[in-house]
Formats: C-alpha cells, sequence, structure tokens
C-alpha cells in the first residue's frame, strides 16, 4: 500500500469537500476545509518527503470563470515537484499534453472517456495512443445504485451506464497504466471506507488502484489493507492533519510504507 496524497483545488484554492455536494452551478460545494497555503506549498511537502503519485485534482469546469485560477494553482504544483505527481480535471485529448509539459508524469480522465451515460471509445483510443498508456489514469469514481456500482462524471455529478466490474476494470486497463477511485457516497464524510467497493478491487490485481473515500482512522486503513489484499493504494482528504483532520500526515505516511509489498493472500472476512 502505498499513500498517494492530493491537492484537491476548487474557485482558486486548495480544498477539501464533501464530493457529493459539488455543484458547477454556481461553483459550490461543502466545505470541509480551505487551507491558507497555495497549492505549491503542499506540492513541495510531498517533493519533501519523496512521495510519487500524488494528484492535484481541478474541480472547477472549463466554463468557470474560477478555471484559470484553479488552473494556475495546478500548474504552481506541478511546477514545485515536476513529473512526480497527476493531474486530473477537465483533461482532454487537446489540453494533455499541456498539463504534462507543465510537470504532470501522469494525467487523470474521466468526462472525456465517459460521456452521454456510456464510453466514448474513439476518445479512449486516441487519448491512449497520443500521450501513450504509461502516462494515462483513468479515475473510475463510482457511486453505489441499486445493488451496483456505477462510474460517475461531471465532477461526480452524473451517473453513466458503466458498472465498476472486473469485465469493464479488465477492458479499460487495456488503456491505461492506473486507476483512480473514489467512492464518492463517502468522499469527504469521514465516515469510513466503503467496503464492498474495497473488496472489489481488491479481488482484481492487473494494474495499480489509487483508492479514495472515507478514511478517517488507522482502523479503516486496517481495513483497507487487509480487504484491499495490499494492493491498492490510499488517499486521506479531510481526516489527514494538512486539511484540518487528526491523522498526522508523516505517521500516515510512515504507516503506509511499512506496508509496501506486502500482499494479503487471505482476509479474515469475519474480522470485518
Amino acid at each position: 500500500m502505498q499513500f498517494r496524497p492530493c491537492i484537491d483545488i476548487h474557485n482558486g484554492m486548495v480544498k477539501q469537500i464533501v464530493g457529493s455536494s459539488l455543484r458547477d452551478a454556481g461553483d459550490t460545494a461543502e466545505e470541509n476545509f480551505v487551507a491558507s497555503k497555495d497549492a505549491s506549498f503542499f506540492a513541495g511537502l510531498y517533493r519533501d518527503h519523496q512521495i510519487e503519485g500524488a494528484h492535484v485534482i481541478l474541480l472547477n469546469g472549463k466554463d468557470s470563470p474560477h478555471y484559470e485560477k484553479t488552473k494556475q494553482q495546478a500548474c504552481a504544483a506541478l511546477a514545485a515537484y515536476p513529473h512526480h505527481m497527476q493531474a486530473g480535471g477537465g483533461i482532454t485529448l487537446e489540453n494533455a499534453q499541456d498539463f504534462l509539459d507543465a510537470g504532470a508524469d501522469k494525467v487523470i480522465v474521466t468526462s472525456y472517456v465517459f460521456r452521454d451515460g456510456g464510453v466514448c471509445e474513439e476518445n479512449l483510443r486516441n487519448l491512449s495512443r497520443e500521450i501513450g498508456r504509461n502516462r494515462l489514469v483513468l479515475d473510475v469514481s463510482c457511486r453505489e445504485k441499486n445493488g451496483a456500482y456505477y462510474i460517475v462524471t461531471d465532477r461526480w455529478q452524473k451517473f453513466t451506464n458503466v458498472t465498476l466490474n472486473h469485465d469493464t476494470l479488465d477492458y479499460f486497463a487495456g488503456y491505461c497504466s492506473e486507476f483512480l477511485v473514489h467512492a464518492v457516497d463517502v468522499e469527504g464524510k469521514s465516515c469510513g471506507i466503503e467496503e464492498n467497493l474495497v473488496r472489489l478491487l481488491g479481488e482484481w490485481n492487473r494494474i495499480p488502484v489509487t483508492y479514495a473515500g472515507g478514511v478517517h482512522s488507522y482502523e479503516d486503513l486496517e481495513k483497507l489493507d487487509m480487504l484491499g489484499r495490499g494492493r491498492i493504494h490510499v488517499t486521506i482528504g479531510s481526516a489527514l492533519d494538512l486539511f484540518g483532520g487528526e491523522m498526522r500526515f508523516e505517521e500516515v505516511l510512515q504507516w503506509c510504507r511499512s506496508r509496501e509489498g506486502c500482499i494479503r493472500s487471505v482476509v479474515d472476512q469475519d474480522a470485518y
């Protein structure tokens, strides 16, 4: 398990929000934390601790009056720790190279691939071919509906008809090098992980997967490690002391590093 911290930027500021509350109309969201430091500060911190795979997420749409400020913050973060972090939020074929040139190691894509309720195969193929599979991360963040997990788009506001399961993961793994999965129903709520989703991800093992959503204690990390069989990387947002929470950044980093490379082949289901 690797610790993959985040820098979420909304309206030009580093924030932690309740994921399901994000709305394009009025650029509103329920805020858990608004940082006094800019995005480059957090990137510098991740650089100083030699963390790989942190992600910088632009939470404003391109039509937002705040988008340019948000993009400037994102690019400043990438410049502070070039070629070690990933960038996501509104990435398309037209601007992906701009973010890579700005210092992103990889770009994270959702809505350009998942659109109009389904999958735009042409966009997926073209993007993977043009920037290279090894530089593409697919964000398959999801919400539960009728007993299944459905990929959601447009800053998690719209359901697609694409369910997240082993078959879809197998298919999309042919076009990207990693997955990022926000459990949107618990994102930003510090209420515990989405255990069934973690089980699903832990049973699959082809390319790296980073999970985000609900982690607020070391018990949650233990559950994630066991149910995910040691295969899943983790993001922690609102619960981290950097963003107003109680889990100390350096302790979380040390905890995760102590478990890197430890694959859990047997899961004690009765314990969880």
